[in-house]
């Protein structure tokens, strides 16, 4: 195996690279959260039921799940540059047939296919926490993170508004467009890196699976956002059935309103980040797990109705945005630091287990919203984060301490040396 060489391009991870790359991360997380605001859309045009319509948000997530197990290892195995612009052009196809699909069953496969290969983000973050100094890359990795919140949070305003004026395929058409200007402008301008190993493809695929069994410090890491992330799907999934149901009897723009409240949280990852750098992974950790069980408690204001209710729902949001992604900066950069030359093999352990979790939050939020209504989602909310918390709080524990004995040996980075239970 190489040791990948990552210092010879570090020179070309400048501000305006690193913004771009940050926008790459928006617009390609986007194509897999702007369905949670046009199902009711997608229900209405193809003539199926609300419930069945959010299939096509899990299908989504699903594929996401699969194409960072799947695809993201070769991260390390491969050019940067041609692994990225080629995953972005069966992107923009698989939207293109989303876009065009006349049944849902269609609709739910080109968003496997979308979910896939829109694995971009969890490419170019391992590369550029690579190619960044090491005590930049806390701050570098909650850079690019922000842009990807804004792209998440963006896309349900971009989705709801343009889907009420145009129809529900409207923003599978114009997302494609994007996708391919952001292609051509990464084939530009990707810095020529060298790949890390020469590990035959299946030996790459096993290898995450062994870095999760032996890694105590990334398992810890990958249950903690398994559980956060479950709650934040399983309140945005079931958020769209909500509002739009008889409780507000509101439009899908209205999603899109409260996902622009939420996507102020993109300013928080930069200061969660240098906050990682200065104090270590787990104090951020238990603030944003805390911070999450507020939200679920926040959310239940809902229940007032009228503008009361709707800034409830706002200020919930936003804070389980914050805390999800705040926290999702410090677990990224434990994970980073445990062995710099399989970070794409890492991040494909770390984020695999992440997105299962927030598939199964979004079936999760469907079946407790059906349930129980709103009151059962915000308890489900609140009692993930709970588990989180508690799985924290255990990290203290004596069958804990051989995790800074693994760690240590692979790597001295400093951003592990905080991270041990």
């Amino acid at each position: 195996m190489s040791a990948g060489p990552p210092s010879a391009p570090s020179p070309t991870l400048s501000r305006h690279l690193i913004l771009l790359l940050s926008i790459a991360c928006g617009v390609a997380v986007a194509t897999i959260y702007f369905p949670q605001a046009i199902s009711p859309l997608i229900a209405d045009g193809l003539h199926v039921s609300p419930e069945s319509a959010a299939v096509v948000v899990t299908c989504a997530q699903l594929g996401y799940a699969a194409g960072i197990f799947l695809l993201v290892p070769l991260g390390d195995r491969l050019r940067h540059r041609g692994l990225v612009t080629t995953l972005l052009l069966v992107t923009c196809a698989g939207l293109v047939l989303a876009g065009t699909a006349t049944a849902l069953p269609l609709l739910a496969v080109a968003s496997a296919l979308v979910g896939l290969t829109t694995v971009v983000p969890q490419i170019l973050i391992p590369m550029a926490a690579g190619l960044a100094e090491p005590e930049r890359r806390g701050a570098v990795t909650g850079t690019l993170l922000s842009g990807l919140i804004g792209g998440i949070l963006l896309a349900r305003t971009f989705s709801g508004i343009l889907g009420d004026w145009f129809g529900w395929r409207a923003p599978y058409l114009v997302a494609a467009a994007l996708v391919l200007v952001l292609t051509l402008a990464l084939a530009a301008v990707l810095p020529a890196t060298t790949p890390s190993t020469d590990q035959a493809y299946p030996a790459l695929l096993t290898a995450s699976l062994r870095l999760l069994r032996t890694e105590p410090l990334l398992r810890r890491s990958a249950q903690y956002q398994v559980l956060v992330f479950a709650a934040f799907s399983a309140a945005w999934t079931a958020l769209a059935l909500y509002i739009t149901g008889p409780a507000y009897n509101l439009g899908t723009p209205a999603i899109g309103v409260l996902a622009l409240v939420g996507a102020a949280s993109m300013f928080a990852t930069p200061i969660a980040g240098r906050r990682t750098d200065r104090q270590g992974p787990d104090a951020v950790n238990s603030a944003c797990m805390v911070g999450a069980i507020a939200a679920g408690a926040l959310l239940l204001t809902g229940r007032l109705g009228g503008s009361v209710g709707l800034a409830g729902l706002g200020a919930g949001m936003l804070l389980l945005d914050v805390a999800m992604q705040s926290g999702q900066v410090a677990n990224q950069a434990r994970v980073f630091a445990l062995r710099p030359e399989a970070r794409a093999r890492l991040n494909t352990a770390y984020m695999t287990c992440a997105f299962l979790g927030g598939s199964a939050g979004s079936w999760l939020g469907v079946r407790a919203y059906s349930a129980f209504g709103w009151n059962g989602v915000c308890s489900l909310v609140m009692l993930l984060a709970g588990l989180a918390l508690l799985r924290h709080a255990l990290r203290t524990r004596p069958v804990a301490t051989p995790e800074p004995q693994q760690v240590t040996a692979p790597t001295p980075g400093t951003d592990s040396a905080p991270a041990a239970p």
